[in-house]
């Protein structure tokens, strides 16, 4: 091994940019010369100049080489030069290497697609087997003509066990089997358009909707409705067993296709669209056309017009909920403008033709049959219609007979029946000839009782309608919200208000001046004071100070929805767009449902948690099993405890609302409970809601067509029946008192400024 400095060792240094290893002479050796002109002109380079890769050992002079090896000399090359890499000639082995390469991808790419074609035919292979193997386990088409359909009866119970309504068997109903010929062009139009406008071209099914019907099922884990051609319907209803037709899975939906395919190939499309038209359940007991247009417009269902036709067209996706006897005229009138437009769309009629249409409808006055039902109509309704909208009607109407235990406490019902019939009535000389009650347990949000009319069967207050659900004007009964909401702000009980003449900017407009109930004003005083005598100037104030996105916000969480989005659920609303509001929402500016409006007042008895109300205790199918339960929902801290709690301070105040409602006030109670009233511009409405631990119970007292009342506010209009039912209601109870959560703390303050 060479020894440090040795000057006959040969170093290498690494190489330099480039890529060029240079070599460096020995000690002794001779440095190289400088170019000559002659050497440049020739291109010689001296020395090792010339050898720009390798470093070689040179042999000291007088020592005797170990080997003699054969040198080749590389071409000159100018200093700092570095020769480009040499490339093979075509033909050596870079070419062979390319050439193997390329036999190797066509190799590869033609085995790809050999496996893919085998994949393919394989997948085909197996649909088709996997075809034929569910068609042979299915029902054959050919007894689709001669098929019952089948049906178990579902029957609607109260929480106690009782039998309230039996939902009829659909063949125990209407029904007059008619031929396609017999049935207007109109309506087989309609139903085409609005169900399945591609039903004389497909071959039983939609594969683009079937497509994203499957997409659904791998991306979302449900199956969604909208993919059911009119033949898949058909199969479903008739030949699918009770049980699978309530079904949401991918095998269900398999089912279906590879029955509609079949029904398809064994009947004209004409027969198959027959028998559709026969077998739709239109509601009221009307099953096939020719009984719904009896039942709705007295006609045959070869005279039904276009209105008439688009009509009915639309009743079939949900017929209690577009029920025109029972409160749901708007809705299905919307429904069939939805039909008329898509009649549009598939050229079947014009848009001149549509809204005329649309207008001969409005003006048509449907005559209501009377239903036999015998307790609790309108809540038997209610829960015909949340069944429908949760399940679809096909579990209601067409399963396998459920047995829907409800929230209803009969003797809660009667009294509540009592109670409106009893109090609308003696009010008779004020013009007032209708009324609702709800009531519900706010812990829980079963609704225990409701009334929906003052009498379900009087025509001329149109007492099928169900007012509960009907959005009206609250008056000042929504107050407790806007200060709620100021609350969050910071606001307590004892802040100062005035009530006092003021003008508060309303943009271009003049500035708005709200007057009070007594059109007095009565100088400053404390929240406290200013909620539980409803004075409007200070809760104008209070709307002010939390604005009016944050009523709405706060509408929102306590379960008013229709405050916010009256569009969307309030069918008598007439716009597609929410209105914008002034800060006369406050004063009951807006519209809202009695059963929201009870179960925000139910959010304030439950120390801020929200259940929202619902009518089902308990689902079971035929054969017992518990399809669903409801008995102890969970609720949502929607507002703190403290704030609910210090709105029920106020509502329970009865000493601080004796300066407007006087004392003993007409919405008192021998126990402790939260009132608010409301009262609309011309009495057209009144409304009292309140609660105690136990019970939140709203009422309302008006018309149905929207006529004034003679000087009826709503502690005299609403208080009256809200108190009677109250007190029999509570008479076998306990006694309890609003439980302080912790956190509140009560303190003496100047009653003139609300300073400590």
């Amino acid at each position: 091994m060479p020894k440090d400095n040795d000057p006959n060792e040969t170093r290498v240094l690494r190489p330099e940019r480039g890529g060029v290893t240079r070599p460096i002479p020995p000690a002794d050796t001779q440095p190289t010369p400088a170019l000559s002109p002659d050497d440049i002109e020739t291109g010689e380079l001296p020395g090792t100049l010339g050898e720009p890769t390798v470093a070689r050992d040179r042999t000291p002079t007088g020592a005797t080489p170990t080997a003699n090896l054969p040198r080749t000399v590389p071409p000159p090359q100018r200093p700092g030069y570095v020769p480009p890499r040499t490339t093979p000639p075509l033909g050596g082995k870079q070419r062979g290497g390319t050439r193997q390469w390329s036999q190797v991808l066509i190799r590869s790419l033609f085995a790809v697609v050999v496996i893919g074609v085998l994949t393919f035919f394989l997948a085909v292979g197996a649909a088709i087997v996997g075809y034929f193997y569910i068609a042979d386990q299915l029902p054959p088409p050919q007894e689709l003509a001669n098929r019952q359909t089948a049906f178990v009866s579902s029957k609607i119970y109260d929480s106690e066990g009782n039998l309230l309504y039996e939902v009829m068997d659909p063949h125990g109903g209407r029904r007059t089997k008619v031929t396609l010929s017999k049935i207007s062009p109109y309506l087989t139009q309609a139903t085409i358009a609005t169900e399945d406008r591609e039903f004389y071209k497909h071959i039983g099914f939609d594969p683009i909707a079937i497509a994203r019907a499957f997409y659904y099922v791998f991306t979302e884990g449900e199956v969604v409705s909208g993919a059911s051609t009119i033949t898949q319907q058909l199969a479903r209803n008739a030949l699918l067993s009770p049980e699978e037709r309530i079904q949401q899975t991918a095998g269900r939906k398999i089912k279906e296709i590879v029955l509609a395919t079949e029904l398809t190939r064994t009947y004209p499309k004409d027969t198959i669209l027959e028998i559709y038209l026969n077998e739709n359940n239109y509601g009221n007991l009307a099953y096939g056309v020719q009984a719904a247009a009896e039942t709705y417009f007295d006609v045959d269902a070869a005279d039904l017009t276009l209105a008439q036709a688009a009509f009915l067209a639309g009743l079939p996706q949900a017929p209690a909920m577009y029920d025109p006897f029972t409160g749901g005229l708007d809705l299905a009138l919307a429904r069939q403008e939805d039909v008329l437009a898509l009649m549009v769309e598939a050229g079947y009629i014009n848009r001149a033709e549509a809204e005329a249409a649309a207008a001969e409808t409005r003006a048509y006055e449907f005559q209501a049959p009377l239903l036999d039902i015998a307790a609790a109509p309108h809540f038997v309704v209610y829960v015909r219609q949340s069944l429908e909208a949760t399940y679809g009607p096909d579990a209601l109407y067409r399963g396998e007979g459920l047995r829907i235990y409800t929230t209803l406490d009969p003797r809660l019902q009667s009294l509540a029946e009592e109670a409106v019939r009893d109090g609308v009535a003696a009010l008779a000389d004020r013009n007032a000839t209708n009324g609702a009650l709800v009531a519900l347990d706010p812990a829980s949000g079963h609704i225990l009782a409701m009334v929906g009319s003052a009498d379900f069967d009087d025509e001329t207050i149109d007492g099928q309608v169900n007012v509960a659900l009907r959005c009206r004007q609250p008056g000042s009964s929504i107050k407790p919200l806007t200060y709620v909401a100021a609350f969050e702000q910071g606001w307590t009980p004892a802040t100062l208000l005035w009530d006092v003449e003021t003008e508060f900017p309303d943009g271009a407009n003049p500035p708005y001046v709200p007057v009070n109930y007594d059109e007095k004003y009565h100088g400053p005083m404390l929240l406290r004071d200013a909620l539980a005598n409803s004075y409007n100037v200070p809760a104008v104030d209070a709307l002010q100070f939390v604005g009016v996105e944050g009523l709405l916000e706060m509408s929102g969480r306590l379960g008013v929805e229709s405050l916010a989005h009256p569009e969307l659920y309030c069918p008598d609303y007439p716009y597609d767009q929410p209105p914008f509001y002034g800060l006369a929402l406050t004063l009951g500016g807006g519209e809202t449902k009695l059963l929201e409006m009870t179960g925000a007042f139910g959010v304030f008895a439950n120390g801020g948690a929200r259940v929202p109300p619902n009518p089902i205790l308990r689902i079971e199918n035929s054969a017992g099993e518990v399809l669903m339960d409801n008995a102890a929902p969970a609720g949502e801290q929607v507002i703190s405890p403290q704030h609910a709690y210090l709105i029920t301070s106020i509502l329970s105040d009865n000493q601080a609302r004796c300066r407007a409602f006087h004392c003993p006030a007409v919405i008192e109670l021998g126990r402790p409970a939260a009132v608010k009233t409301g009262t609309t511009n011309d009495f057209r409405d009144a409304w009292t809601v309140g609660y105690t631990p136990q019970l939140a119970v709203g009422v309302w007292v008006g018309n149905s067509d929207n006529a004034s009342m003679i000087n009826l506010p709503g502690a005299a209009g609403a208080g009256p029946i809200w108190r009677n039912f109250m007190e029999a209601a509570h008479a076998d109870w306990p006694v309890r008192d609003f439980v302080r959560p912790p956190g509140v703390v009560e303190r003496e303050i100047c009653a003139s400024s609300g300073a400590l």
